[in-house]
């Protein structure tokens, strides 16, 4: 074989073995983190929204003040 099949060759047995390490979150903590993850950015949203409704309103008053 030439040299950069063999490189490729010991890349791809490197990478099945670092796949072989990797731990997988069993079902009842993927659902926690999901949650989590879906409840925050249901309330960041909410917090944009706000402040963003509350910035368009302060800058229409300045702007039919003047």
């Amino acid at each position: 074989m030439s040299k950069d099949k063999t490189q490729k060759v010991s890349k791809l047995t490197e990478l099945k073995r670092e796949f072989k390490k990797i731990v997988w979150p069993d079902k009842m903590t993927l659902f926690k983190q999901t949650t989590a993850v879906i409840v925050i950015s249901v309330i960041l949203g909410a917090i944009i929204a706000i402040v963003d409704f509350v910035l368009k309103y302060g800058v229409d008053l300045l702007v039919n003040f003047g």
